[in-house]
């Protein structure tokens, strides 16, 4: 798994370090805390450039908090609730998580965009209370582009600097990495059959 992934990423560069963020961020495939680092990996073999890597994960990130905004903004809190009320399970997403962060960003304001991106739970559903509010895009760019980057380079420098122990480090997180996959797929299918088993109930 983990030269797998290291061998998607050198083959598909900056574009694919881009578009599997993007992707993380609407429906996480394979997540940012493996995405980064093996980018990172792969910028230390001198295949690809660090900073390069930090902005293409940058990017990606914010463009895949996009969606979730203008959903928010376009379809209204009593439309999206009712959307992920019938839809969401196919996201595990439920309308208390919707609610969830909404009360999130009533607490902190904007600033909560600028930490939920920091945060794995909440870095993706954060997007939904801004659109709701109505956030100015400028702020909601901004804002997430500062926490997006901090977690983003953060992630990639750590695979950078371990790249001296590349084969040491592979032995590790190969059985890991396949293990954090298995664990994220158990979970979605069980949010999925309890979400889908409690809309028929």
């Amino acid at each position: 798994m983990f030269e797998m992934i290291v061998d998607v990423v050198s083959r598909a560069g900056y574009a694919g370090v881009f578009l599997l963020m993007l992707l993380e961020n609407i429906f996480p495939p394979i997540p940012s805390e493996l995405i980064m680092p093996l980018a990172g990996f792969v910028a230390a073999k001198g295949e690809l450039n660090i900073y390069g890597v930090v902005v293409a994960g940058t990017a990606g990130s914010v463009a895949g908090a996009l969606p979730w905004y203008y959903a928010g903004a376009r379809l209204g809190k009593d439309r999206l609730m009712h959307w992920t009320g019938r839809h969401g399970y196919w996201l595990t997403m439920c309308p208390e998580d919707i609610e969830k962060a909404n009360q999130w960003f009533g607490r902190h304001g904007r600033s909560a965009v600028f930490f939920g991106r920091l945060l794995p739970t909440i870095r993706t559903l954060i997007s939904v209370p801004a659109g709701l509010a109505r956030m100015p895009m400028a702020g909601f760019i901004g804002y997430s582009t500062a926490g997006s980057l901090i977690w983003t380079a953060l992630l990639a420098l750590a695979g950078f600097i371990l790249e001296a122990q590349y084969e040491k480090v592979a032995d590790y997180l190969d059985p890991v990495s396949i293990a954090v996959v298995a664990i994220i797929a158990m979970i979605y299918v069980y949010r999925l059959v309890r979400l889908r088993l409690g809309q028929r109930n």
